[in-house]
């Protein structure tokens, strides 16, 4: 199963593009920090992660405001055919809730 949960910021986002088939594409860039355990020890996780949202979805992560916390939800596949990069293909996203 190749499915991927984030919480994380839009921090940066390319113009909306379109496919030849006519289909929305927009590139953007997550950023993520947070605390997790690892073998019983506490970790301070921070990192930036490429991600691209195709379709009705990339229209959304387009109109919205850089900055904005969302729960992301997507999969993760090579950024080309012959590529070991990986990108986080966006799926759905919505507001993120503080507990």
């Amino acid at each position: 199963m190749n499915r991927f949960f984030l919480t994380a910021s839009l921090v940066e986002r390319d113009a909306l593009r379109y496919t030849p088939a006519g289909i929305p594409v927009v590139n953007c860039m997550l950023q993520h920090a947070g605390n997790v355990t690892e073998a019983n020890t506490p970790r301070q996780i921070e990192f930036h992660i490429a991600a691209v949202a195709v379709g009705s979805i990339g229209q959304e992560v387009d109109r919205m405001p850089l900055g904005t916390m969302m729960e992301w939800e997507g999969f993760m596949a090579r950024r080309h055919r012959n590529s070991k990069a990986l990108v986080y293909h966006i799926t759905g996203c919505k507001e993120f809730a503080k507990d």
